[in-house]
């Protein structure tokens, strides 16, 4: 397995929420980001096309993200908060 990461697209993405959410986003976006390891198993060396635009939810928080296979991360470019 890569050492696979996630990362924020814009630095202030998680500014006003209450610290609740950014650590239930920290938590999801390590789970997808290990589950994308095990998915995309060549990781730098893949060539295939990307997954696209998806999202995962989980209570009241849901992310969208994009899976970087070539970079091995993945980029979280919103994040909802229903709480």
């Amino acid at each position: 397995m890569a050492d696979w990461h996630w990362e924020l697209f814009q630095d202030d993405l998680l500014d006003g929420l209450p610290d609740t959410a950014c650590a239930e986003t920290e938590r999801l976006a390590n789970e997808v980001a290990v589950r994308e390891s095990m998915v995309f198993l060549e990781g730098a060396a893949y060539t295939g096309p990307g997954p696209g635009v998806r999202t995962e939810s989980r209570g009241l928080l849901m992310l969208t993200y994009l899976t970087d296979v070539r970079g091995e991360r993945i980029v979280v470019v919103q994040v909802s908060w229903f709480g």
